[in-house]
């Protein structure tokens, strides 16, 4: 199995990874969002081990991890001002932006297609180990760096969590403790003009209109417009973020009944409308009644109930609001696979 190491940002053990890196090893890498499972971007025989350990399909892109933002012409090109700009705002930071993406980035890091995802981690561990990486390979520098899991599973959000998930298949585990955020990035294309929301995450869309000073273009409304569908990116499958266990996703008056079966678990908001019997019940979970808190503990408390052997997973549903859209995206995609 491997090591998972705590390193600070001038640790050996960032040397060590670095090493790894350049002899074309996984190694797991802890960002504000999840934990990523990293490779040399401009490798792509190290990149084949990624879609090998995660048992992900060959046409789905990866984002790649730079280390700074004068990294990004060595994987875009025709960067709009609006990269620019909303790089200056959000980076280091959960926003990934879709870009033309430049000659020299392999075909396997964008599923084959012209555009490529970057962004900038906001955790000191990762921009620590990217800009080693960076000065050790001039003209590169990226880490291909998709959710450290099983392809549609949970997403890893501690250190602990990629050792679970892919064992033998990484070489090193950086530990750099829970994820601050929890759920993944913000995704904007920005690849034909105007910006896209691709992928609700923590930066919302009234963040980035009060940044570029424009409201955002509707996903569906650039379907209709141009007859082309939007690029491929990551975690934009109806089904996904998924437990083994069967996932639904009812009203709070309705998760009281099934619960007594008692081989089922429920998670819940700590809300008013919250009953004394269900917050005393020994198979239910209360999360916060606050987007970012809740986002905070999701993956975690799904995957503990996920080992747990339940028959089924009731989760509240989500208020229907912006600020928890992000969330709710996850949710429905988590519960999507017992929809089919």
């Amino acid at each position: 199995m491997p090591e998972i190491v705590t390193p600070d940002q001038t640790s050996a053990n960032i040397e060590r990874a670095v090493e790894l890196l350049n002899a074309g090893q996984l190694i797991g890498l802890p960002t504000e969002t999840v934990y990523g499972l990293a490779a040399d971007a401009n490798n792509p025989v190290a990149v084949a081990k990624i879609f090998a350990a995660k048992g992900r399909p060959a046409d789905h892109p990866l984002i790649v991890h730079l280390g700074a933002d004068d990294l990004l012409n060595n994987y875009a090109r025709e960067i709009p001002e609006a990269a620019w700009t909303l790089a200056e705002a959000f980076w280091p930071g959960p926003l990934t932006l879709i870009l033309k993406k430049a000659p020299g980035v392999p075909d396997i890091v964008t599923g084959g297609q012209d555009t490529v995802g970057v962004r900038i981690p906001g955790h000191p561990i990762a921009l620590a180990l990217l800009r080693a990486f960076a000065e050790a390979n001039p003209g590169g520098g990226g880490l291909a760096a998709p959710s450290a899991n099983q392809f549609g599973r949970i997403s890893p959000t501690a250190a602990a969590h990629v050792v679970t998930e892919l064992g033998d298949a990484v070489a090193l585990v950086l530990d750099g403790g829970d994820c601050q955020v929890g759920i993944e990035s913000t995704i904007v294309d920005l690849s034909r003009g105007d910006p896209v929301i691709l992928r609700p995450g923590a930066i919302t869309a009234a963040q980035i209109e009060l940044v570029l000073g424009q409201k955002l273009i509707a996903t569906s409304a650039v379907v209709e417009s141009t007859g082309d569908a939007t690029p491929r990116v990551s975690g934009s499958l109806a089904s996904h973020y998924a437990p083994l266990t069967p996932l639904t996703v009812l009203e709070l008056s309705e998760i009281t009944h099934p619960l007594a079966a008692g081989d089922c678990a429920a998670i819940v908001r700590d809300c008013a409308e919250l009953s004394v019997g269900l917050r005393q019940h020994g198979h239910v979970v209360i999360l916060a009644d606050q987007p970012a808190r809740y986002a905070h503990d999701f993956y975690r408390v799904l995957r503990e109930l996920d080992a747990k052997g339940y028959r089924h997973i009731y989760v509240q549903n989500l208020p229907d609001t912006q600020a928890w859209l992000a969330v709710r995206d996850r949710l429905s995609r988590a519960a999507h696979r017992e929809s089919l």
